[in-house]
């Protein structure tokens, strides 16, 4: 009968003597039920692999294993004399459960003030926990944790597929190793596919229209329309604020009541839409042109331009009974034959307008700049109480 000490891998430790008999399986069977795992190969003190049980001899020193690799049980010895400050000693770590062998030097060298350094850097100071093998436990991610350890052995950051850069990050921070953060700041920040800046199409303006009960508000803030063909659409209530409707083809569109507050409309088309209600407030419209617009509703509710910047403008015979124009720029516009009864125009900026045909009834002109324009055939007469200048 032969007998043999058993050791858990790397440990030198808490050793057991057990009888070899039958096949290898019969001693992992024993060596499992002795140590208190699932033993699946055996090694001798030099790392050998036995895969038979002939090879075993009376009194060999064997060290079991669980499937991962053999480990030193020398590894964690006191390095010779003359060499403790090169941290050339071998250590193993138990992170997540998962096992990592490096040296010293690794941990400490790249990042000398993380917290690796800290923990590795001189033996027992931080009093880390060790397992039955002699592992030092980490309780950290061993997916995310692999890269850091890769990137101090060798400088360079590389993670592989599936691997979230984000959890990486965090455990970079976690650890302190501000180099690598820097490093994984960057590549996250590659790996985000670009914004999509390109204009919505009809086409799938259309789909959202069609997907959009009619009791819904449909909310298009901020979105790019830019050159898109929106005409005779349905687009009644819809917020277009701050959108970018320049260049767009607007023409017999339904614009009533709908929000264009600071939208651009420059150079866009607007000709013969229902614009009943709707608010304008700081729009750029420059160079748009909106000819035969109905402005007008019958229900009193009024439309609202001021600050808007309609230099340019092709207004011709729109209606914009009550319309509030105050402030609005209107240089070089044109307004022929443009109902503008009881419009407000207080401050507006009328220079080289032209108001050919107008009715301008009531309206309020106080405070507008009125040079250069034009007042032929007045359907009313101007009165000087209506303009200040």
């Amino acid at each position: 009968m032969r007998r043999v000490t058993l050791f858990l891998n790397g440990s030198p430790k808490n050793g057991k003597v057990v009888a070899v008999y039958g096949t290898l399986s019969d001693l992992l069977s024993v060596a499992s039920s002795k140590l208190g795992i699932k033993a699946t190969s055996v090694y001798n003190g030099k790392g050998g692999l036995i895969d038979d049980i002939a090879l075993i001899r009376d009194d060999d020193v064997l060290f079991v294993c669980e499937g991962e690799p053999f480990i030193d049980p020398q590894t964690d010895s006191k390095p010779p004399e003359g060499l403790s400050g090169f941290h050339t000693d071998w250590l193993t770590l138990n992170v997540g459960g998962r096992y990592f062998t490096t040296t010293r030097s690794t941990l400490v060298n790249k990042e000398p003030d993380s917290m690796l350094a800290h923990m590795f850097k001189d033996k027992g100071v931080w009093g880390n926990k060790q397992d039955h093998r002699g592992a030092f436990l980490i309780d950290r991610s061993p997916e995310y944790f692999e890269p850091i350890l890769n990137y101090l052995r060798h400088g360079q950051l590389i993670v592989n597929d599936g691997i979230n850069l984000l959890g990486v990050l965090e455990e970079a921070r976690f650890f302190g190793i501000d180099s690598l953060i820097e490093h994984l700041e960057v590549a996250i920040k590659n790996s985000q596919p670009p914004e999509d800046h390109s204009p919505i199409s009809r086409k799938e303006f259309v789909r959202f229209l069609l997907a959009t009960p009619t009791k819904s508000e449909l909310r298009c803030q901020g979105l790019n329309f830019s050159g898109a063909d929106l005409s005779r659409l349905d687009l009644r209530y819809i917020n277009f604020k701050m959108a970018n409707l320049s260049r767009c083809n607007l023409a017999h569109a339904n614009l009533c009541c709908a929000n264009l507050e600071r939208a651009d409309l420059s150079g866009s088309v607007l000709d013969c839409a229902n614009l009943q209600g709707v608010k304008m407030l700081c729009s750029n419209a420059e160079g748009a042109s909106l000819k035969l617009c109905n402005f007008e509703d019958p229900s009193g509710l009024k439309a609202n331009l001021e600050g808007a910047n309609l230099k340019g403008v092709d207004m011709e015979g729109s209606q914009m009974t009550g319309i509030n124009l105050r402030v609005a720029t209107l240089k070089n516009a044109k307004l022929k034959n443009c109902n503008l009864r009881g419009a407000t125009l207080a401050g507006t900026d009328l220079e080289n307008c032209d108001l050919s045909g107008c009715d301008l009834q009531e309206a309020n002109l106080r405070g507008s700049n009125v040079k250069g324009a034009i007042f032929e055939e007045m359907l009313t007469p101007l009165h000087m109480s209506q303009s200040v200048r």
